[in-house]
């Protein structure tokens, strides 16, 4: 769907792609495209149907910005750029709004672009340990409760 307008390629697949995940009860389907960044089915955020679209997912240590270059795109093959963010979070996300507001890159998607972005790098910290579970333990308590009395 290279020559066709992104209206008219959403038109075709709104409704029937491999993507969507329709149930019961729910009036927006989701789906499952890559680079749509809140994993709704609409028009704005698909990356499927836009000559621009971006995307984030996560790397090792870090998050992956994928996105399209509308000059290449008759090319798949190198339309698609894949950027690998490994800094602190700060810094993660302000280069991502750097990337996004420098090159004037789908300016309607910031918020959501760093609101998966900041998902993703949370889901990536250590667990911190918490103060009353180091304590009891079900070991030591099971132990104790198990050895006899002394009798004095």
């Amino acid at each position: 769907m290279a020559d066709t307008s992104s209206h008219l390629s959403w038109l075709i697949i709104r409704d029937h792609n491999a993507f969507l995940l329709k149930r019961r009860n729910i009036k927006k389907p989701f789906s499952t495209e890559p680079n749509n960044l809140t994993n709704l089915s609409s028009y704005r955020y698909s990356g499927l149907v836009h000559k621009k679209s971006l995307g984030v997912v996560p790397a090792d240590k870090g998050i992956q910005v994928v996105y399209k270059r509308p000059k290449f795109q008759t090319k798949p093959a190198k339309a698609t750029v894949k950027v690998t963010l490994k800094h602190r979070p700060r810094r993660t996300l302000k280069k991502l709004k750097n990337i996004v507001n420098k090159n004037r890159y789908r300016r309607d998607l910031r918020q959501a672009a760093l609101r998966r972005a900041s998902a993703i790098l949370r889901s990536q910290r250590p667990a911190s340990a918490k103060k009353g579970k180091a304590a009891t333990s079900t070991g030591t308590t099971a132990a104790a409760a198990a050895a006899p009395k002394k009798a004095e």
